[in-house]
């Protein structure tokens, strides 16, 4: 396990074991953060695409209507 894996154990575990109430108000704090809220969105792009077919990037240019 490499050290940031062990530091994200850590840290997801000492999170679960807040209270609801205590997690909301960190979740809120966090998504506060502009720099922190901006990487929860990336993370929660690629997420949400992370079992999507891979496309070129010709393609993608295609789509958007732009000129390469």
């Amino acid at each position: 396990m490499s050290a940031a894996q062990a530091t994200a154990d850590v840290f997801v575990t000492a999170f679960k074991s807040l209270k609801r109430r205590e997690r909301e108000v960190v979740l809120e704090k966090m998504l506060a953060d502009e720099d922190l809220s901006e990487d929860f969105a990336d993370t929660l792009a690629l997420e949400a695409r992370r079992h999507q077919p891979r496309q070129s990037f010709r393609q993608t240019l295609k789509e958007l209507n732009v000129r390469a």
